[in-house]
């Protein structure tokens, strides 16, 4: 090779080196500074998100990544076109792919947005006992896609986070307190105003039962068989289910006491002559033979 031949091509390598040389330094230069500018963006979009108490955390760092990824997408797309690839059809691809995956995972993607939302607006937490999507339990665990719940009787059902926000959701532990309802029927015979106060005081007799709003009895209905009275009153809410088993039995073993009679269903029959008094249970046997 004579000297002719080895100057063109150091003239040739050089021309090569200027002209992809510079733009290998200026691919480089991007991807790091977009590398640096995603982990700050990420950094900055987990501290503001991490102040507001409302935020779940899972929220957060998802939130955080998708950030961190767009950025070194598009990184990567700037990178592409500093040496001569033409990123236009590339992005119709991706995105014709990202449609056709889309439509493909429609129900994960309506869990996935549902999640978002339950975790964005927190109607429940961890802990909590709620009627959410048709199901009744105490809440394990929210993740993006499903929410875990334990039923009263210990068994664990994960509902999909589209069925749960599509319908409305009641929280039983949101409040500290809950109102306390317990319905009693006495007969047409007795006193009313005697009833009513031996459950007021069979009521404010526990010490569960909170003073303010204070409790309170009154006739409810007059039924077909029995003067139906309700005693109202506030208790924490852990102690709604036990105050409402203790105070039914509480109110009855007065009754008992005072002489009280909370009646059975009744039928009143006219005949010539008079009228007769028969109850359901009666009547049935008397059918029946």
């Amino acid at each position: 090779m004579d000297q002719e031949q080895i100057k063109h091509l150091w003239e040739t390598a050089l021309g090569l080196i200027t002209t992809y040389g510079i733009s290998v330094i200026g691919a480089i230069v991007i991807l790091v500074i977009g590398l640096w500018v995603a982990g700050i963006a990420s950094r900055a979009v987990t501290r503001m998100m991490g102040r507001s108490k409302k935020i779940d955390p899972t929220l957060t760092g998802f939130f955080a990544s998708l950030v961190k990824y767009a950025i070194i997408l598009f990184t990567i797309t700037a990178v592409l076109q500093k040496f001569g690839v033409q990123t236009t059809s590339l992005v119709a691809v991706v995105g014709a792919l990202g449609l056709a995956v889309g439509l493909a995972l429609q129900g994960t993607l309506a869990n996935f947005a549902a999640g978002v939302m339950l975790l964005l607006f927190r109607p429940f937490r961890v802990g909590q006992y709620v009627d959410a999507g048709g199901i009744a339990g105490t809440v394990q665990g929210i993740s993006l896609f499903s929410t875990e719940m334990d039923t009263p009787d210990n068994v664990r059902i994960t509902v999909p986070n589209g069925q749960i926000w599509g319908q409305s959701i009641r929280n039983f532990s949101h409040h500290a307190t809950r109102r306390l309802d317990v319905p009693c029927g006495i007969s047409y015979s007795d006193d009313v105003d005697k009833a009513m106060e031996i459950m007021k005081s069979t009521v404010m007799a526990d010490s569960r039962v909170l003073g303010d709003p204070a409790p309170t009895v009154f006739v409810d209905s007059l039924g077909d068989n029995s003067v139906n009275l309700v005693a109202r009153f506030w208790c924490n809410a852990p102690d709604y289910w036990q105050m409402k088993w203790d105070s039914t039995k509480a109110i009855k073993q007065a009754f008992d006491k005072a002489g009280i009679d909370i009646p059975f269903p009744q039928r009143m029959l006219h005949v010539a002559g008079g009228v007769v008094s028969v109850d359901q249970k009666q009547k049935k046997e008397t059918k029946s033979a």
